[in-house]
């Protein structure tokens, strides 16, 4: 993820007290629904969207399905920058009323993945979070898996922090 040319084009974390440990981020990436990607959008308007991921703990990299034409693919053809933020649902310490927050902020590159049998890898993957059962994913990938378009994201940098709101 962050090596050590990598990391001087960023700036620090100015709370640092409160950065999570990359280990815990991934817990975050892996296990929340969905989170925002961010990209460079028209006519200098930043461009969000809500997206469901997967991340692959074997290449350390996000996956995100979707179609196969669209704005989003337009706009990553002209810059394939981008920025993916998640949150987990927070807690409560015992005693106290404010909640605890964990969010995390990936910055890197995005490419469509081309080669059909990764994507359809990759896309079974993300739809075991989703999915009740095999034999749901096995229908749902034999009906749209020549359909579906995979977006890969390699991480460049990777950063959490845990919030209390109050």
């Amino acid at each position: 993820m962050e090596d050590d040319c990598n990391m001087e084009q960023f700036r620090k974390m100015r709370r640092w007290k409160q950065q999570i440990l990359d280990e815990e981020c991934i817990s975050i990436l892996k296990s929340m629904p969905r989170g925002i990607l961010s990209l460079h959008g028209e006519n200098g308007y930043p461009y969000a969207i809500p997206v469901n991921q997967y991340y692959d703990e074997g290449d350390g990299r996000l996956y995100f399905h979707g179609a196969k034409q669209g704005l989003k693919l337009d706009l990553i053809a002209q810059d394939n920058k981008a920025c993916f933020t998640i949150m987990d649902e927070g807690f409560v310490k015992e005693g106290e009323w404010a909640k605890n927050i964990r969010s995390v902020v990936c910055l890197g590159h995005l490419e469509v993945l081309e080669d059909h049998d990764k994507v359809l890898v990759q896309c079974r993957k993300l739809a075991e979070k989703f999915y009740p059962t095999e034999g749901s994913i096995d229908r749902v990938i034999e009906h749209s898996g020549n359909n579906v378009n995979m977006l890969v994201m390699t991480i460049d940098r990777m950063t959490g922090k845990l919030v209390k709101e109050s």
